[in-house]
């Protein structure tokens, strides 16, 4: 059955990877990020090719930019039934340097930010008693992480957010997982390593159990699955995508 998608964080990398899927899987798309050009071209791409899409240029961290685009979704495409939540932001600061607006800005982006478009969804699968939820989170929020202390405590609370409503929703029809992703190449990663904050690509990949780094649509196809009628005894499970690594 086709429902609607809001996917964040959709114009580029893992959000705009599972946007396309599940646009292929017949679902009708919103597609959310900060760069509201690069979210509307990714919506142009899918309607041209037949699939019913939005993009929205939207902040996660500001409550009315979500509430606003996620009414713009109900009006055009039909009730939410499916988020994904893959907006997010990093930063590699020593624990020490971590300022405090630098702090506010990493949990408002990635953890507030997907409190933000939960809440603002979840009404709609309420009414319909079934809805899918998956957060993205992280693999370092399981291990740690080096000089990402704000990073690593935010994706920690995704997880925790994640565990809290599965059980919370789950006699209403929705299940909340989340897919913590490894070594995953995206835009954002291969910014870290031009910045020098990450090691060389070819060398974590050769350490890396199937000896590739991942893709986003490693992630996308396990999103899917998340999304789908035969997920529905999963939740709150934290699916690792993440080629093989020991957490």
């Amino acid at each position: 059955m086709a429902r609607t998608a809001v996917v964040t964080g959709a114009g580029s990398g893992m959000g705009l990877a599972v946007a396309l899927r599940l646009a292929r899987e017949g679902h009708g798309v919103a597609l959310l990020d900060v760069d509201g050009e690069a979210a509307l071209r990714a919506a142009d791409d899918l309607e041209r090719a037949g699939a019913r899409a939005i993009g929205a240029a939207v902040d996660v961290s500001n409550r009315s930019e979500v509430d606003a685009a996620l009414g713009r979704a109900r009006a055009e495409l039909g009730p939410v039934g499916i988020v994904v939540t893959s907006a997010g932001i990093d930063r590699f600061e020593s624990f020490l340097d971590i300022s405090a607006e630098s702090w506010d800005r990493m949990l408002s982006v990635n953890l507030t930010g997907t409190f933000h478009c939960l809440q603002a969804a979840v009404p709609d699968m309420l009414d319909q008693r079934w809805g899918r939820i998956v957060t993205i989170s992280s693999s370092s929020a399981q291990s740690g992480a080096a000089r990402m202390a704000h990073y690593v405590a935010s994706k920690g609370g995704v997880i925790g957010l994640t565990k809290a409503l599965a059980l919370e929703l789950a006699p209403h029809g929705i299940t909340v997982n989340t897919i913590p992703p490894g070594f995953i190449l995206t835009p954002m990663m291969r910014r870290a390593e031009e910045r020098g904050d990450v090691a060389d690509i070819d060398a974590i990949a050769q350490r890396t159990p199937v000896r590739r780094p991942g893709t986003a649509d490693d992630v996308a196809a396990a999103c899917a699955f998340l999304c789908s009628e035969e997920a529905g005894y999963i939740t709150g499970q934290a699916i690792n995508v993440n080629g093989g690594w020991y957490l």
